[in-house]
Formats: structure tokens, sequence, C-alpha cells
């Protein structure tokens, strides 16, 4: 369920600015980070990254503020539509 928060928020993030994985990369690359686009895509339809990785990849989107009630939201649906276990 975390990663799949995780993966939609990053996802959600990229979408509204309209960023591929290769801008991301492109990005990140500024800040010293090297992730190829192949690895972003991995990692991010995963969810599976580190908190740093999570960070820098917010910074690189210019996000302005992680909203708590949109995050809570995205579990809550995450949750919804996991299936049973």
């Amino acid at each position: 369920m975390w990663r799949e928060t995780v993966s939609r928020i990053i996802k959600s993030e990229m979408s509204a600015r309209g960023v591929k994985y290769q801008d991301l990369s492109d990005r990140l690359k500024t800040l010293g980070i090297q992730q190829s686009a192949d690895n972003l895509r991995n990692k991010i339809n995963k969810g599976i990254l580190g908190a740093d990785l999570f960070v820098q990849i917010l910074l690189c989107l210019e996000s302005q503020a992680l909203d708590m009630v949109r995050v809570k939201g995205i579990t809550e649906d995450v949750k919804k539509n996991a299936p049973n276990k």
C-alpha cells in the first residue's frame, strides 16, 4: 500500500508538470544524482526508493508542498482498490 502511494504521488507531480522520466533524469543530474530514465521508471512504478531520492525528485519537480490531504486521499484510494489478502 505505501509503495503504491509513493508511486502515485510522484507520478501525479510529474504529470502535473508534463515531466517525462528522461526529463526527471536530466533534472536530477543538476543535483549530481545519476539515475537513468529506465531506472527511475522502475523505482517509481514499484514505489521502491529511499527517502533521499523521494525528496530529490520532489525538489527537481519544484513541488511547493506535499499536500497531506491529497496524500491521505491517495492512501485511502490505494487501500480501497488493493486486492484482499
